[in-house]
C-alpha cells in the first residue's frame, strides 16, 4: 500500500446506511457557522406531495450561478444541518459567488419510496428555476452528494426531457448504480484499513435499495440514473473519493457520459472514504473538493477528463 487513508478523528455522521430516520437526528445541536458573507433563510414551497423545506444560502456580490443541493445519506437519513448540506452550501455560495438551495427532500422509509425524494428534488428545481430567472441569477446548477448525487442526476435527466435544462451538473461521490460496480483488487487491499462504519459492503448497498425503492428488481431507470439516457445532459462535474466502495459507479458514470459527449470534470480526493465533505472542516482534502466543484459553477464549460 502506497498511502495509507486519511480516516475522520471522530465517529462521522456520514453516508454509511444505518436502519435510522430523521428521528434519530433529534439531537442535533443546529448548524455550524458559516462564512460571514454568505447569509440564509428558510422557506416552504409546494410539491406534489406536501410542502418541501428549503435553505437558501445568499452571496454577499450578484449570483454568478444558482444551485440546487442535495445532501446524502442513503435515501434514509441527513438534514438540513448536517455539514453535508449546510456547511457545503455556505461554502460553496462563498468559494463560487452562487446562490444555493437546500433541499430537504422526504427520506425514504416508513411508506415513503421512489419516486417520492426526486418528486420533492424536482419541485424545487420548478420553484428555482421559476424563482431566479438566469437573467438574474446565471447559470442553473443541480448537484449533490452520494444518494444526493443520484437524486440530483435524475433531477438532470427529467429537467432535460421536460423542458426544464440544467447549465451544469455536481456530484460528490455519487451513488448511480446497481448492482454496485467492483473495486480493484489493489483498493480492495487498501481500503482493509477503513471502518466498516465507512464501507459500503454488498449487502448494505442492497439493503439501501430495498428501502428507496422498495425492490432490487426491475428499478426505475431514474431511481439509480447511471440507468437512464445520459445524452443531452450539460457538463458534468464529479469529486470522488479515493478510498470509497461506491467510487466505481461514480468513475462508471464518467465513463457513460463522456462516450455520449457530455463534458466531464473529475476530481479524486486522496485517501478519503466516503463522505468525506460531511467532516467540514476536517480534513483539508475536503476544501479541495469544494474549490473543484466551485469552479465547475464558472460560465466556462467544464473540462473534459479520460476515464480508463
Amino acid at each position: 500500500m502506497t498511502s495509507r487513508p486519511h480516516l475522520p478523528e471522530t465517529s462521522p455522521r456520514s453516508d454509511s446506511w444505518q436502519p435510522a430516520r430523521r428521528e434519530s437526528e433529534r439531537d442535533d445541536v443546529g448548524p455550524p457557522a458559516i462564512p460571514g458573507s454568505v447569509t440564509t433563510e428558510d422557506l416552504l414551497v409546494e410539491g406534489p406531495h406536501g410542502t418541501i423545506p428549503l435553505r437558501v444560502y445568499t452571496p454577499a456580490t450578484r449570483p454568478a450561478a444558482t444551485l440546487l443541493w442535495m445532501h446524502g445519506g442513503g435515501f434514509s437519513r441527513g438534514t438540513l444541518d448536517w455539514p453535508e448540506a449546510h456547511m457545503v452550501s455556505a461554502e460553496l455560495a462563498a468559494r463560487a459567488s452562487a446562490r444555493v438551495v437546500s433541499v430537504d427532500y422526504r427520506l425514504a422509509g416508513a411508506g415513503t419510496l421512489f419516486p417520492v425524494p426526486l418528486d420533492d428534488v424536482y419541485a424545487a428545481w420548478e420553484w428555482l428555476t421559476s424563482a431566479f430567472p438566469r437573467s438574474e441569477g446565471g447559470i442553473h446548477a443541480v448537484g449533490g452528494a452520494s444518494a444526493g448525487a443520484a437524486l440530483a442526476l435524475g433531477c438532470a435527466v427529467r429537467g432535460r426531457d421536460e423542458s426544464l435544462p440544467a447549465d451544469r451538473v455536481l456530484l460528490a461521490y455519487p451513488f448511480a448504480h446497481y448492482p454496485n460496480p467492483a473495486l480493484d483488487s489493489a483498493t480492495v487491499r487498501d481500503m482493509e484499513a477503513i471502518p466498516g462504519i465507512l464501507r459500503f459492503p454488498p449487502a448494505s448497498i442492497e439493503e439501501m435499495v430495498t428501502g428507496y425503492v422498495g425492490r432490487i428488481t426491475d428499478l426505475p431507470p431514474l431511481a439509480l440514473p447511471g440507468a437512464a439516457r445520459l445524452d443531452g445532459l450539460p457538463p458534468t462535474a464529479i469529486a470522488l473519493s479515493e478510498y470509497d466502495d461506491l467510487r466505481p459507479s461514480g468513475e462508471l458514470l464518467g465513463r457513460q457520459l463522456t462516450s455520449v459527449g457530455v463534458p466531464v470534470s473529475l476530481h479524486v480526493a486522496a485517501r478519503m472514504p466516503h463522505g468525506h465533505l460531511n467532516h467540514w472542516p476536517s480534513p483539508p482534502e475536503a476544501s479541495a473538493s469544494l474549490d473543484f466543484l466551485g469552479a465547475s459553477l464558472s460560465p466556462l464549460p467544464a473540462g473534459r477528463a479520460t476515464f480508463a
